[in-house]
C-alpha cells in the first residue's frame, strides 16, 4: 500500500488560491482515477478536483469553506501499488550555517516572552538554516522555501510557527504556501492590538500575524488588509448592504493590482466589417445544419487576432518582474460573462493552428461550459493574450484592463450600421456600412505606441480584406 497526496492544481497564471466548497467523497470511500474528490471555487472558475490515482480516501486536510493555496495537499489517498515518483518526498538538502544556534535561541526566547515582539527580524539567510521548534525536532529550510519566505515577507519567527509536513518536520513548499494563504484570511485578526486573552484564569499567548495581501499574483507592492467601515446612513430602510462574493472580491483585487502594475495605454481603430457581416449571413445556416452549432462573429475575430500575434510576437509575451517571457505558442483568452455577472477567461489553445470551423467549435464549447461552470482548471490557464467582447452589451468601445502577466487585451465593440463615405473610381459617395471599433489596451512598459498601433491596424486590415467567397 502507498499513500498519494492529492494537491490543488494550478488553475491559471493569476490564481493563487481557491475555496473548498464541497467534499464529494468521505474518508473510507473508494475513488477511481479521474473521479471527482472535491469541489473548489476561485475568482475564475468553479470546478471539481479529480483524483490522479485509484484508491481509498484516508485523510481530508481541509474543511468546507477553507481557503487552499495552489499546490497544497488537500487529501491523502491510499493506493494498492507504488506511489508515483513525483509524489514521493524529496531528500532534504542540509547546509551548515553558523547562525542556526542564533535562530533557535531567538525562537525560544520569543516563546518565553510575556508579550508579542512587534519588531521586524531579518529575512532567512541564503543557506539552509536548522531551526529547533517547540517539538525539539530539527528542521531545515530549503532554498525554495527561503525564497518563498523572502517574497512573501516572512520572518524567522513566522517560519517557526509553521508545522512542517516533510521528513523530520521539514517545512515543504506546500507548508509555506498554505501558511501564506491562511494569513490572508486573518485580516480581522490583524486589527486586534493584542493577542493575549484569559481563559479560566490562565494566560494563553497567541502570536499576532499581520495580514498582508499581495497586490499581484507575482512580485508587487503589498498593502495591509483593512476592514472598511460602513458609511453613516447606510443602515436605514432606503439602503441595503450587500456583501461581495468571494469571486467578486478576487476579481476586484486582480483588476486593481493590474492597473497598479501596468502602464495602461489604449489605441482605437474603426473597422469596416460589411464584407464579414454579409459573409456570415451567407454561411451561418449552412454551418448550423452541418455542425449542429451556431456560427458567431467571435471565431472570425479570434482568427484575426491570432494572425496579428504571429506577425508581432512581441505582443505575445508576459512580463514577470524585469523579465520578458516570449511565448512560442499562441493561446488566446476569451473573456466570457457568467450568469452571476462575474467574468471568466477560458483559453483557446494553439489558436493560430485552427481553421475557421475548428475555431468556431472551440469557441462555442468553451463559452457553453463557462456558463455552466463546467470548465476544467487547465482550460483557464496559459493564456498569452486576451480578447473581450464589450459589444455584446451594446458598448461601442471600451478600455479593458490587462490580464496579468500578459501585456495586451483587445475589446471588440458593437457592430453598427452607420453612414460612411465610400471611395470609388467615379468619386466619393455616402452609403450604409457595418462598422465597429477595436480598442487595444497594452502595457507601455514593454509595448510602445508603434507596436501597439501596428498590431491593431493589422487586425483591422485582415478583417476588411475578408474574402466573401471563403468556404466555412
Amino acid at each position: 500500500m502507498a499513500r498519494f497526496e492529492l494537491k490543488l492544481p494550478q488553475m491559471g497564471e493569476s490564481v493563487a488560491e481557491a475555496t473548498l466548497t464541497a467534499w464529494l467523497k468521505e474518508v473510507g470511500d473508494t475513488i477511481e482515477q479521474e473521479e471527482g474528490v472535491l469541489e473548489i471555487a476561485t475568482d475564475k472558475v468553479d470546478t471539481e478536483v479529480p483524483s490522479e490515482v485509484s484508491g481509498i480516501l484516508v485523510e481530508k486536510l481541509f474543511e468546507v469553506d477553507q481557503v487552499v493555496q495552489v499546490g497544497a495537499v488537500i487529501a491523502v489517498i491510499e493506493t494498492a501499488g507504488e506511489m508515483p515518483p513525483l509524489a514521493k518526498s524529496q531528500e532534504t538538502v542540509v547546509a551548515e550555517n553558523p547562525v542556526a544556534d542564533d535562530v533557535s535561541h531567538s525562537v525560544q526566547k520569543t516563546q518565553e516572552m510575556d508579550v508579542e515582539v512587534a519588531a521586524e527580524v531579518p529575512y532567512i539567510p541564503t543557506a539552509s538554516v536548522a531551526v529547533t521548534p517547540e517539538s525539539n525536532d530539527k528542521r531545515f529550510y530549503s532554498p525554495l522555501v527561503k525564497n518563498i519566505a523572502k517574497q512573501e515577507g516572512l520572518s524567522l519567527l513566522d517560519l517557526a510557527q509553521i508545522s512542517g509536513s516533510g521528513s523530520e518536520g521539514r517545512v515543504t513548499k506546500n507548508d509555506i504556501l498554505l501558511f501564506v494563504a491562511s494569513r490572508k484570511t486573518m485580516a480581522s485578526v490583524a486589527a486586534v492590538p493584542s493577542a493575549i486573552r484569559h481563559e479560566d484564569n490562565a494566560v494563553s499567548r497567541e502570536p499576532i500575524t499581520a495580514s498582508v495581501e499581495s497586490a499581484t499574483a507575482s512580485d508587487g507592492p503589498k498593502t495591509a488588509s483593512v476592514q472598511p467601515s460602513i458609511p453613516s446612513g447606510v443602515g436605514n430602510v432606503a439602503s441595503e448592504v450587500v456583501e461581495m462574493s468571494r469571486m467578486g472580491k478576487l476579481i476586484a483585487q486582480h483588476m486593481v493590482s493590474s492597473v497598479q502594475t501596468s502602464a495602461h495605454v489604449q489605441s482605437f481603430i474603426e473597422v469596416d466589417v460589411t464584407k464579414i457581416v454579409a459573409w456570415r449571413n451567407k454561411v451561418k445556416d449552412v454551418f448550423t445544419q452541418r455542425e449542429g452549432e451556431k456560427f458567431t462573429f467571435t471565431p472570425i475575430f479570434m482568427e484575426a487576432v491570432a494572425v496579428a500575434l504571429k506577425k508581432y510576437p512581441m505582443m505575445n509575451i508576459s512580463l514577470e518582474g524585469d523579465r520578458i517571457i516570449k511565448h512560442k505558442h499562441i493561446h488566446i483568452g476569451m473573456a466570457a460573462a457568467l450568469p452571476d455577472g462575474n467574468l471568466i477567461v477560458p483559453v483557446i489553445k494553439h489558436a493560430d493552428q485552427l481553421n475557421i470551423t475548428g475555431m468556431a467549435k472551440v469557441v462555442n464549447d468553451l463559452a457553453t461550459r463557462a456558463r455552466d461552470n463546467k470548465l476544467k482548471p487547465d482550460e483557464i490557464k496559459g493564456g498569452t493574450y486576451t480578447v473581450t467582447n464589450v459589444g455584446s452589451f451594446g458598448s461601442v468601445f471600451g478600455t479593458p484592463i490587462i490580464n496579468q502577466p500578459q501585456v495586451g487585451i483587445l475589446a471588440l465593440g458593437a457592430i453598427r450600421k452607420v453612414p460612411s463615405v465610400i471611395e470609388t473610381n467615379e468619386g466619393d459617395f455616402i452609403g450604409i456600412r457595418s462598422k465597429m471599433f477595436l480598442s487595444h489596451s497594452y502595457d507601455h512598459r514593454v509595448v510602445n505606441g508603434a507596436l501597439g498601433g501596428m498590431f491593431i491596424k493589422t487586425i483591422a486590415e485582415y478583417l476588411e480584406a475578408w474574402d466573401p467567397n471563403r468556404a466555412v
